[in-house]
């Protein structure tokens, strides 16, 4: 990956519907050679794909809460079952395998603490090989940034 390269996903994070005369000219690039490098990102998995930023609160999702998840073993086999478990809920925005004391940590979004109680008892506790949870709230995002450092 050069420079060009980075120029493009820099662009492209900013707005990924531009269009691609557009792209081409902010990277210094005609609109041919540009598309080749745009095809070759994707082809190769550097670009995963495309989608709209939605604001969570206007969706009636205003609570985001951080679970910390202590697992009864860290097998491959554990790990691999929760992870698949945990998949099929859409309330999970991410997990994330950790270091440290705790094994996992979710992000998980809900419309209230009604909803998230629903989530915790009809879903999260009804995992296998969970050993503990621990939930923290979050009052305020402080910083939320939807481009990678480009260097």
């Amino acid at each position: 990956m050069d420079a060009t390269d980075r120029r493009i996903i820099s662009a492209l994070q900013v707005n990924g519907r531009q269009k691609l005369g557009e792209l081409a000219e902010a990277v210094g690039l005609s609109p041919t050679p540009c598309a080749r490098r745009v095809a070759a990102l994707e082809e190769s998995g550097v670009i995963t794909g495309y989608g709209a930023r939605v604001d969570q609160t206007k969706l009636g999702l205003p609570v985001t809460v951080f679970i910390e998840v202590e697992l009864e073993s860290q097998s491959r086999e554990a790990i691999t079952a929760f992870e698949r478990a945990i998949s099929r809920m859409e309330e999970v925005m991410e997990c994330h395998l950790m270091s440290g004391s705790r094994d996992i940590l979710l992000r998980v979004v809900v419309a209230d603490l009604t909803a998230f109680d629903e989530f915790m008892e009809n879903h999260l506790m009804r995992v296998d090989g969970v050993n503990r949870m621990r939930s923290s709230f979050t009052l305020r995002t402080m910083v939320r940034r939807n481009r990678l450092p480009m260097g």
